[in-house]
């Protein structure tokens, strides 16, 4: 490997990490250096995101450790058939980066990953290290996330842990079939095995911190994971009855969805094509019903196309949901239940607590509806209220042009 300098080998090893696409910092412990002591903070203007125009989250330093990798899935840019320029850092380089990009306002934290280099016990000590030093040798009290590798030994696991403010091992694909058929060198017992400690430890250390102010804490963010979407032939509706059992079984804060990208030089196995961008953002949708709207794996499910296990991509599971039962509707907004209202397209969690709220002293009209949502056009097939009731509207065949959004032709020079 020819010698690369920092910035060359920053180049190369951050533009490898962009395909991972868990690097949210919510949920951490809050830790800042007012005191004078240590340097960073994970709180108020901490972690300050900023976006890719696809979305993605790139506020951290999001680098690898190398993009050298011993294994060869087909899916990777960093595998170890692929013809990619390789470059490496120690882990005293990243952390003099960090703490480098720190002091000039450019981060408030580091995401690492890593290729796997020698072992994964190798590549997972180097890792730790570089958490270890930030925290005990520069007193960083900034972000830290650390990628583990489910093959290393569980004691390096749980070190990171103790560092890390979350941990995150990729489950990778949605299927058994999938995995074995792209990553063959790797075991999702494994994997699952691995979060199931990571679990376990940090249950553990919530029991100790009870008794005990003074224990370490073990990713206060927890545990994270991520799927790749439509580099195999998992279906939406599996996609999402997988990410269920994921957060069921191992506590997951977030299942993060990453559409799949061609790449150079790619295996024949691979699809020739892209999966809609628009796909990757559908899933998200079913997620938050999910963790935020109390819909069932099943529910969300139900949403996707009976005969493909697709979700819409012209329109939100939420609203394909709503369509699809339409026997469920109208919604009395003064008085059905919660779960009933948090289904209904346009309104979200916020508008429907503050409808609960409001309905024990008085009975809601349009109007008032109409304040507490962006689109009323969208609530309205779906309620009643004291002074609407959709008759017409219930008894159309279709609704779908009324609720639907409207197609827009973008403008190339636009202002």
């Amino acid at each position: 490997m020819a010698q690369l300098d920092t910035r060359q080998k920053l180049e190369i090893l951050a533009d490898a990490a962009k395909y991972d696409a868990s690097c949210a910092s919510s949920g951490t412990a809050k830790r800042n250096s007012r005191d004078g002591k240590g340097l960073g903070s994970t709180e108020g203007m901490g972690i300050c995101h900023a976006y890719a125009p696809d979305g993605r989250c790139i506020s951290l330093l999001k680098i690898l450790l190398t993009n050298s990798c011993i294994f060869d899935c087909h899916y990777c840019i960093n595998r170890k058939s692929s013809n990619v320029r390789r470059a490496r850092f120690t882990a005293k380089e990243v952390v003099d980066l960090t703490i480098a990009f720190y002091k000039r306002n450019y981060i408030e934290g580091l995401f690492l990953s890593s290729g796997i280099i020698k072992s994964s016990n190798y590549t997972m000590e180097q890792m730790v290290e570089v958490a270890r030093s930030l925290r005990e040798d520069h007193h960083f009290r900034g972000y830290i996330h650390l990628k583990t590798i489910p093959d290393a030994d569980p004691e390096l696991v749980h070190q990171a842990g103790l560092y890390a403010d979350r941990v995150s091992i990729n489950v990778e694909l949605p299927t058994v079939s999938g995995l074995k058929r792209l990553a063959p060198e790797k075991d999702g017992t494994r994997i699952e095995g691995a979060m199931r400690d990571v679990k376990g430890a940090i249950a553990d250390n919530g029991d100790a911190r009870k008794k005990y102010k003074s224990a370490p804490r073990f990713a206060p963010a927890g545990q994270s994971t991520q799927m790749i979407v439509g580099a195999d032939a998992a279906t939406d509706g599996e996609i999402v009855a997988r990410a269920s059992t994921l957060y069921d079984r191992f506590g997951l804060r977030r299942v993060y969805y990453s559409a799949f990208s061609p790449i150079p030089d790619a295996s024949t196995v691979l699809p020739l094509q892209r999966p809609p961008l628009m796909r990757e953002h559908r899933l998200y949708q079913s997620d938050w019903l999910m963790r935020f709207y109390d819909y069932s794996p099943a529910e969300v499910v139900a949403a996707a196309d009976d005969a493909t296990g697709m979700l819409p991509l012209d329109i939100d599971p939420k609203l394909a949901w709503a369509l699809k039962f339409r026997d469920r509707f109208p919604v009395d907004v003064n008085r059905s239940p919660r779960e009933m209202l948090l289904r209904v397209p346009g309104l979200g969690v916020k508008a429907v607590d503050r409808i609960v709220a409001t309905r024990r002293w008085r009975r809601l009209r349009l109007d008032d509806v109409a304040r507490l949502t962006v689109s009323v056009a969208k609530v309205r097939p779906f309620i009643v209220t004291d002074d609407w009731r959709p008759v017409l509207l219930s008894d159309r065949a279709d609704l779908t042009p009324l609720v639907a959004p409207k197609k827009q032709q973008l403008e190339l020079f636009a202002a």
